[in-house]
C-alpha cells in the first residue's frame, strides 16, 4: 500500500497532540501494525520516512520505530457501540 493510504489510516485512528507534531490514539481505538503489538494508549509521530509509536508502560518509556516502506498492514480496534 502506498505511504499516503496508510498514512490517512494512522491519521483516521488517532487526533492532533496539542502544540506538538504527535497524534494519539482516539478513546476507545486501538491500532495494530503488521499484526504485531497492540497499541492501545499510544502516541505516534508520522515523520516522512518513519513512523515512531511511543508507549508509556510502569516504569518506562517505550518507542517503537516502523519503516514507511516496512508497514504491509495497520489494524484498527475500535468499541462496538450499539
Amino acid at each position: 500500500m502506498k505511504k499516503e493510504i496508510m498514512e490517512k489510516i494512522f491519521e483516521y485512528a488517532s487526533m492532533p497532540v496539542h502544540g506538538t507534531l504527535s497524534r494519539k490514539l482516539r478513546k476507545g481505538v486501538k491500532m495494530q501494525v503488521n499484526e504485531g503489538r497492540v497499541y492501545a494508549d499510544a502516541v505516534m509521530f508520522l515523520g516522512d520516512d518513519f513512523i515512531r509509536i511511543t508507549e508509556t508502560l510502569p516504569g518506562e518509556t517505550v518507542n517503537t520505530y516502523y519503516s514507511w516502506d516496512s508497514v504491509a498492514s495497520v489494524r484498527t480496534l475500535g468499541e462496538k457501540t450499539e
